[in-house]
């Protein structure tokens, strides 16, 4: 806890940010300076507690931009990484100017301080030693960090205790006692000047939210980084509220001499008040050159703290491919992400020396300018944190304060103040020292042209990074089905997850497959890896799946036909090529179940571990997964898949779903106690139930992609089928055209008598002229009528068209005229032969 909140408290670099912004504000606000510094703690707080709760559920050194990508999508994650780049590398100029002016006045060399040239070189020396610091190893200088840190602490506090004594012992000509107006918001001049004043507070508490980015190290990352950034906010807070109310009353608001409202002061307010109030001689010599010493060291300190989490934020980046994947890159001996770290630090340098040759005041710019980036960043956690707990707000109280009402509250306030001091605070040239003529807008105040310019770099840069998600994601939801069809063996929903990430669409599917006498193919798949070609994969097994499941082949035998498929497939691949080519669709994992309604018999088979079986019998209401004996993923080799045959009750639940579905709790078998939890108390329809697992399983965004389909089994009514027995006998063919012709009366289905007794005389005796043996005639009214022949022969008929001198051969291709579907599908005891007609509109069931 202590390592992480000095680490969020040296990130601020308290002596420096009040050095660098008092001044500012001040010139804002005048006498409110103590509490406009004071308010800038609300939204900071509330956007603290977003951090908290993001972090809790999801600790990622991406902090913004990856909660902000699965709250949002990737375009929304995008811009707020960017907008943490561009906060970090502005800040970085402000920084270096700091520690340039006060390294020089450390060594008396006031004249050096004040020199623009003098003091972009040294800036430039300080970031790239810094930037080499953090690349070689920040170990040692994390140790000296803490040690600086209490003593920066401290000589702070001697600094304000001292200037409160002299206002009331020995005031100096500029004092003035402290007064309860000063914490009165409501005495400032307006509405612009009080929101310049709490962004430029913003930026003083900025630098807390360190400790998130390097949570994957810390102990107990889900908690720690959360309750060390509350807790370096309200240490802020008394630092601020104390040093600035102190400084003000010894210095005063004036605009000359050590007035706080001094322009040529307002850079640096700490060197000037260090000497008046210690005094040049003896202890108080001392005194004044450790404050500035803290002052530097303070700002050293932030500068190598920024470079750390901004490094860090490139690397998540990149590992999520939103930037190029060198930037992930990791020296084997440093274990620094090499491009992330040197890169920024380049960067850093180049927008140092670009604002210090346009800009008059580097600081005052910068700093502005750095007040927009974070205060778009932290409007974007706040929301991201509502939006990602919105389905558990209701859960209990604590869950709607914390993740819901102060997240957005704070979101909501940084929003406000970005949008308000962009375009009319700092859009007037009269602000600041830089202003800047931009073609059809006229002349712009220079900090709106350097804060919304670099966001907007972000926004013309985002079509191109996000593109590659987006393609894939349209890709992967065009290969599946837009609906399920509605059909006679069971009600069916399916719910489809995509992985938050901008690598993260995958190639889960599933299929809900027609096929012949009613019965009906269940299918889900998981597919290896991310991207284009995960997804592209899946379309191809799902078109192979289709395919082989209207051969009407066993479960078994599907995936065998289906894995030879992959493996010649990613033989082709791979022919001809110096490396082999390792095909998308090897390990694949594939489920695929055929339930039939007539007998309410469920064959099913796997291929691979990463898809399940849960199924919920409506007698007992409890779930289970049935032990299906495993198969090897696709393409892989090894044993033969093997078929499980299960009898389902009318109206059994099944729950077909891949290991995504899994993956936010703690294991596969808690997480499969979760699903059984949520299946057994389900209510509502298919739609409602898949709703309330997706909700309890994934509350909040997929690491990996997830797929769910439910099924509700039904079994035919015994009105809508007939089944007989026919000896295989010629005298038998009249008695089942009559048995079948009867049966279509009874259902009123009168005009297709004379195609069924042709079609059932045609295939019952050529059974009987073949094969011989028992013979099965079955005939079933759905949304088509269906005729069955079964026997025992193997061979399959073949269509031709006969000569003009041939005795036979008509009598299927009549067959094949006369309905709309016809096939052979082959069983344990032989064969069947069915056709299916089309019904009149309004006669099916």
């Amino acid at each position: 806890m202590f390592s992480s909140v000095a680490m969020g408290l040296a990130s601020t670099g308290p002596a420096y940010s009040l050095a660098a912004t008092l001044g500012v504000i001040v010139a804002g606000v005048g006498l409110q300076a103590p509490i406009v510094t004071m308010l800038a703690f609300i939204p900071m707080l509330l956007v603290a507690y977003a951090f908290r709760e993001l972090n809790a559920s999801n600790a990622d050194c991406g902090t913004t931009f990856t909660w902000a990508t699965r709250a949002f999508g990737p375009r929304v994650g995008w811009m707020a990484g960017w907008g943490i780049i561009v906060a970090d590398v502005i800040v970085m100029a402000s920084l270096a100017k700091i520690a340039a002016a006060y390294g020089f006045r450390l060594v008396g060399l006031d004249g050096l301080a004040d020199n623009r040239l003098w003091t972009t070189v040294a800036g430039i020396v300080w970031i790239a030693v810094l930037t080499a610091v953090c690349y070689v190893g920040i170990e040692f200088s994390a140790a000296v960090q803490r040690w600086l840190l209490c003593l920066e602490v401290v000589v702070l506090v001697v600094f304000a205790v001292a200037a409160l004594v002299r206002v009331y012992v020995a005031p100096p000509a500029t004092a003035i006692h402290v007064s309860a107006t000063w914490f009165n918001p409501f005495e400032v001049p307006s509405a612009k000047a009080l929101t310049s004043g709490v962004l430029a507070g913003v930026f003083i508490y900025w630098g807390w939210d360190t400790a998130f980015s390097v949570n994957e190290e810390t102990v107990d990352s889900a908690h720690i980084p959360g309750r060390a950034a509350v807790m370096t906010t309200v240490l802020l807070l008394v630092m601020y509220g104390l040093v600035s109310t102190s400084a003000q009353a010894f210095a005063g608001v004036g605009t000359s001499g050590i007035g706080l409202g001094n322009t040529r002061n307002s850079d640096d307010v700490l060197s000037g008040l260090g000497a008046a109030v210690f005094g040049r001689h003896g202890t108080g010599l001392l005194l004044s050159r450790l404050l500035i010493l803290m002052v530097l060291t303070s700002a050293l300190a932030s500068a190598e703290t920024t470079i750390l989490p901004l490094a860090r934020t490139v690397f998540s980046m990149a590992v999520h491919k939103a930037v190029p994947s060198r930037f992930a890159r990791i020296h084997r001996r440093f274990l620094t992400p090499t491009w992330g770290t040197l890169g920024m630090g380049a960067v850093s340098i180049s927008l140092f020396v670009l604002l210090s040759s346009f800009s008059r005041n580097v600081l005052a710019d910068s700093i502005d300018s750095v007040g927009l980036a974070i205060a778009f960043q932290y409007a974007v956690t706040g929301f991201a944190c509502l939006w990602h707990h919105r389905k558990v707000l209701g859960r209990s109280t604590r869950d709607l304060v914390f993740k819901g009402v102060l997240p957005g509250l704070g979101g909501l306030m940084m929003a406000l103040l970005f949008l308000y001091a962009a375009f009319v605070v700092y859009a007037d040239p009269a602000y600041g020292t830089t202003a800047v003529d931009l073609p059809l807008i006229g002349r712009t105040g220079g900090v709106t042209v350097l804060g919304l310019g670099a966001l907007l770099v972000g926004v013309l840069l985002m079509p191109a990074v996000t593109r590659g998600y987006g393609v894939a994601l349209k890709l992967q939801r065009g290969l599946l089905p837009r609906r399920l069809p509605r059909h006679a063996a069971v009600g069916s929903a399916s719910r489809y997850v995509p992985a938050d990430n901008r690598s993260g669409v995958g190639g889960d599917w599933y299929d809900v497959i027609p096929l012949s006498g009613t019965r009906v193919g269940l299918v889900v798949g998981d597919v290896l890896g991310h991207g284009l070609g995960a997804a592209a994969t899946m379309g191809r097994l799902r078109t192979g799946v289709r395919v082989l499941a209207r051969l009407d082949l066993s479960p078994d035998e599907l995936l065998s036909r289906l894995t030879d498929l992959v493996e010649q497939t990613a033989h082709e691949a791979g022919a001809g090529r110096r490396i082999p080519h390792a095909d998308a669709a090897l390990g694949v994992s594939c489920l695929y179940a055929v339930y039939d309604p007539v007998s309410g018999k469920c064959g099913v088979a796997r291929a691979g571990e990463q898809v399940g079986l849960a199924i919920v019998p409506p007698r007992t209401g409890v779930a289970g997964c049935p032990e299906l004996p495993l198969g090897p993923p696709l393409g892989i080799g090894g044993l033969p898949y093997q078929s499980t045959e299960l009898d389902l009750e009318p109206g059994s639940l099944l729950v077909l779903f891949t290991e995504g579905l899994l993956q936010a709790a703690d294991g596969r078998d808690a997480g499969l106690a979760q699903l059984y939890r949520v299946l057994a108390d389900g209510r509502g329809s298919l739609e409602e139930q898949c709703d309330s697992v997706v909700t309890s399983l994934l509350p909040g965004p997929a690491d990996v992609d997830a797929t769910l389909l439910m099924v509700r089994t039904r079994l035919l009514d015994r009105n809508q089928h007939a089944e007989w027995a026919v000896l295989p006998e010629p005298a038998a063919v009249a008695a089942i055209r009559t048995a079948v012709s009867k049966q279509l009366g009874d259902w009123g289905l009168g005009d297709l008598a004379f195609t069924t007794e042709l079609i059932v005389s045609e295939l019952v005796t050529n059974a009987i002229r073949y094969v011989g043996g028992p013979i099965q005639v079955r005939v079933i009214r759905d949304r088509t009528l269906i005729c069955e022949v079964s026997d025992t022969g193997h061979t399959s008929p073949n269509l031709r068209h006969a000569a003009s001198d041939d005795e036979g051969g008509r009598g299927l291709f009549i067959i094949a005229q006369m309905t709309h579907h016809w096939g052979t599908r082959y069983t344990s005891t032989g064969k069947t032969i069915w056709t299916e007609q089309d019904l009149q509109p309004g006669v099916a069931p």
